[in-house]
């Protein structure tokens, strides 16, 4: 379908065009079945019984029932107020392109085409300076160790549009097993349901191939060779779960998903969700396949290094808008 002035197309719709453009009739999402959720505490490490994401905020005197759901970390506090309040002028300062489903975004990573599974550097050559002390201080997460970031995005969730992003497995041939977000300006959730379709979707079939990176024991396995230990085989949940799971995305905070949760849900912003404008940043790091012992690993090793350049913003687009006036004067 043709892309709508708003950016959405397809399926995907905002406020926007579902006031102006008649477009509301084009979503195919089913209401979900609230009466069946839990909410994630990062306190505790387990799911309680409830929608409202506050709930977590009743640990340790939480009542009703409980489950447990792998695959998620969250470290509170990650950044300062202070450091927000500089991370999101600075952001503002780069150029937004818009996206789909209400949202903009600023990315900055390698070009690839996940339904041919090609990947080339493209423009990539790094990224903002001024988020570099992000990337730093993801050493200081046990988690997070060797963790590569071979892309940065911004996203920014606008109430007035309606902004939201459908349920989806973050692809799954080229982006590796911990997908971490940084968020900032507002809390919000994560909605997690069970995935139960054709693994070639999400290209979750490539997971076959390569084996985790986080242990059952927590421990981090940075050999990187993409054989024997099927990833999704690992983390198959015990159970089939019908369940919803509620992941709060708290304000200034660092939210790690992983294995099961990674591979086996589906996970989405819901518009009832973003009751203020609320920007994330999300990072990938690459599958086995693309690391040292991988067989891409040549492809995977130009962009590493690309990644590890870091560039002033305010240079960089002043240099643009200069160009851009120069263009102008010589038609």
């Amino acid at each position: 379908m043709k892309l709508r002035p708003c950016g959405c197309k397809g399926c995907r719709t905002c406020l926007v065009c579902e006031t102006y453009y008649g477009a509301d009739g084009l979503k195919n999402t089913k209401p979900l079945d609230k009466g069946k959720s839990y909410v994630y505490c990062p306190l505790c490490d387990k799911a309680w019984s409830g929608w409202d994401i506050d709930l977590y905020k009743q640990h340790p005197n939480h009542e009703g029932k409980s489950i447990e759901y792998p695959g998620v970390y969250i470290k509170l506090d990650f950044i300062s107020k202070a450091e927000e309040d500089q991370l999101i002028k600075n952001i503002d300062e780069v150029p937004w392109d818009i996206s789909q489903s209400g949202r903009r975004k600023q990315n900055f990573g390698p070009k690839t085409n996940f339904k041919k599974q090609k990947i080339v550097a493209g423009n990539f050559d790094g990224f903002p300076k001024f988020s570099k002390y992000l990337q730093d201080r993801f050493n200081n997460v046990a988690l997070l160790k060797g963790y590569e970031v071979i892309e940065q995005c911004a996203l920014e969730y606008d109430p007035n549009k309606g902004a939201s992003i459908d349920p989806h497995i973050d692809d799954c041939w080229i982006w590796g097993e911990r997908i971490v977000t940084v968020n900032v300006l507002s809390d919000s959730v994560l909605t997690m349901t069970p995935f139960k379709g054709d693994k070639k979707k999400y290209n979750l079939l490539c997971a076959e191939s390569y084996p985790p990176v986080v242990q059952t024991d927590g421990s981090i396995n940075l050999e990187f060779i993409d054989k024997g230990t099927s990833m999704l085989e690992v983390c198959k949940p015990l159970k089939d779960n019908d369940v919803i799971i509620r992941i709060p995305m708290i304000r200034r905070s660092l939210l790690i998903i992983y294995g099961e949760s990674r591979y086996h849900w589906e996970h989405a912003v819901l518009r009832e969700d973003i009751k203020t404008r609320r920007v994330c940043l999300a990072y990938r790091e690459f599958t086995p396949p693309y690391m040292n012992n991988g067989t891409h690993n040549v492809i995977g090793h130009v962009i590493r290094n690309k990644a590890k350049n870091f560039w002033d913003h305010q240079e960089r687009y002043k240099n643009c808008l200069q160009d851009i006036a120069i263009n102008k004067l010589s038609i």
